[in-house]
């Protein structure tokens, strides 16, 4: 079930899903037809082409208050940007880096790139030159995509690489894309020889590195495929739903459960006009272009805020609302459903399983409950203890995954490979437990549980009892034992207020020694909020607080 393999193209194993295999070794071109459509099921491309036939009318992407794009239409300038790219020289295996904000160009670009069969790597627009050049270096790109503007840091870090650079544009929906790629090279294969395979790589990402430096994870078309159809079963997702995407594009949630889940359904997606979420024009989007549900990171509370000091008229009609890649807490949930009159389905995921692992499901289908991430969705789940023993219902250990969505190991990283695949399960780091019912409990990182004298103490349950309080809006639990809060706007609650909600609600060795009331908390570029990061920032004012050092 493991891969030793560090390099990005060269792997062939097979990975269990139940009783089916998946098998992701190349396939050859000499397959007959039936065996090659067969196969299209286990790759995005193969997907996304059938749907551009299925639907080839409906609206696949709109660019808000710009244009619209049918499915027909995107995989055809899809189609003829990866024939601009093979033109250019760029090969299968080449890494192609895009850093755009949500725009349409990133959409077709990244499409285009996997066609192609050369590995997209999305990087977040606002890096500096010294990140972009170690994501570059690190994934080994071959040319970087920007906008037509450009992004200097981004050009820079490509420049002392010695790494091409080409701009893109679409400045309308019945325009040519206007693609800046040098003359074509001669004796270049044609976009038409090349057959897309389930083992393509045709993502890169890096881990948000919440305990260490980032991680280069290679997640195949076969990956990207079976993420889509497990996202498309739980929520039912068909060609008339439609979402505004709220999260970046170069990070996995947005990218796969809101774009390409979206595209793979025949369903529609709307870019906002800036080319990133905003609560201002959200609700207005979300009602022009008639959306059905959402997925975020716990923004959630940026839209409630929104919601209460300048309410919109009318809400749209939500099948449901999905809240995943950090924990919500239970009352947060519930002022969710109550505002907004739609199911909250509270899901978990990360990169290494091209995203979804478990979810909450729809009404119809079972009860969604709240602190639980539901349950397992289109892969084997199990809690394992230290020695690969797995675990009873309620009884807590490492959760360990295993299916055809899951990464087949880190590049370049023997020693993480090493400690992520074992017993053959791919370990998530978190520690969890099944109920009786299946469902998933989070407890926490097994890196960020806190030691208090003996005693481990849940980050997130500390979370969510700060949350419950009327005043207080975000809340991070961290190891010195001490919590960081933001205060709703116009409260006066303080240090003693907050440690006296802790003592009515908590056992006394989980209640926090010192407690930080700021204005806002520090966000990774997704929007969620990265326990790590957060301790860093104020352990940094321990020196000038009275409070105990670590094992008080």
């Amino acid at each position: 079930m493991r891969c030793e393999c560090n390099e990005l193209m060269k792997c062939d194993v097979r990975r269990g899903d139940g009783d089916q295999e998946y098998p992701i070794n190349a396939i050859g071109d000499e397959k007959s037809g039936n065996e090659r459509n067969n196969m299209d099921s286990f790759m995005i491309t193969g997907l996304l082409k059938r749907i551009a036939g299925d639907f080839p009318h409906r609206i696949a992407v709109s660019v808000s208050g710009k244009f619209d794009l049918t499915h027909s239409r995107l995989h055809e300038l899809v189609e003829k940007a990866a024939s601009r790219l093979v033109a250019a020289g760029i090969k299968p295996g080449d890494v192609v880096a895009l850093t755009f904000p949500n725009t349409i160009e990133f959409v077709i670009m990244f499409l285009a790139v996997i066609r192609a069969r050369a590995t997209a790597a999305p990087l977040n627009s606002v890096y500096t030159m010294e990140e972009f050049e170690f994501y570059l270096s690190d994934s080994e790109s071959k040319l970087l995509l920007t906008p037509q503007e450009g992004n200097s840091s981004a050009q820079a870090a490509a420049s002392k690489l010695n790494i091409r650079h080409a701009t893109v544009a679409l400045p309308g929906a019945d325009s040519g894309l206007v693609l800046s790629l040098p003359d074509p090279e001669s004796d270049v294969m044609s976009l038409a020889q090349l057959a897309n395979e389930p083992s393509d790589v045709a993502l890169f990402l890096h881990t948000s590195g919440t305990t260490s430096r980032p991680k280069g994870v290679p997640l195949t078309q076969l990956n990207l495929a079976s993420s889509v159809r497990n996202i498309k079963a739980v929520y039912k997702l068909i060609e008339s739903d439609s979402t505004v995407i709220v999260l970046p594009l170069f990070h996995v949630h947005g990218l796969v459960a809101g774009l390409l889940s979206s595209l793979g359904a025949g369903a529609a997606v709307a870019l906002p006009a800036a080319g990133r979420f905003s609560a201002s024009t959200f609700w207005k989007d979300m009602l022009k272009y008639n959306a059905t549900w959402y997925t975020a990171v716990p923004i959630h509370q940026i839209i409630l805020d929104r919601h209460f000091s300048n309410p919109e008229s009318v809400y749209p009609k939500l099948r449901f609302i999905r809240s995943c890649s950090a924990s919500l807490a239970p009352s947060i949930l519930a002022r969710l459903e109550e505002t907004f009159g739609a199911p909250v389905l509270e899901a978990y995921a990360m990169t290494e399983a091209t995203h979804l692992m478990s979810s909450n499901p729809l009404p119809e289908d079972g009860p969604h409950k709240p602190g639980s991430v539901g349950k397992p969705v289109g892969q084997e789940m199990a809690i394992l203890d230290e020695n690969g023993v797995a675990q009873e219902a309620n009884a807590t250990g490492e959760v360990c995954i295993r299916g055809p969505n899951v990464t087949k190991g880190y590049k370049n990283n023997p020693e993480a490979n090493k400690v992520a695949f074992q017993f053959g399960w791919f370990h998530t780091g978190d520690v969890g437990y099944l109920d009786s019912d299946g469902y998933l409990h989070l407890v926490g990182r097994i890196k960020e549980l806190i030691n208090r004298g003996g005693e481990k103490i849940s980050p997130i349950e500390v979370d969510a009892v700060l949350l419950s309080h009327p005043d207080i809006t975000q809340a991070v639990a961290f190891g010195v034992p001490m919590t960081n809060t933001v205060k709703r706007e116009g409260s006066n609650i303080d240090e003693a207020e907050v440690l006296r909600y802790c003592k009515k609600n908590l056992a006394a060795f989980k209640v926090p020694k010192k407690v930080f009331i700021t204005d806002s908390l520090p966000k990774t570029a997704s929007g969620k909020i990265q326990r790590r990061i957060v301790a860093e920032h104020f352990l940094a004012q321990i020196s000038t607080a009275k409070v105990p050092k670590f094992g008080a």
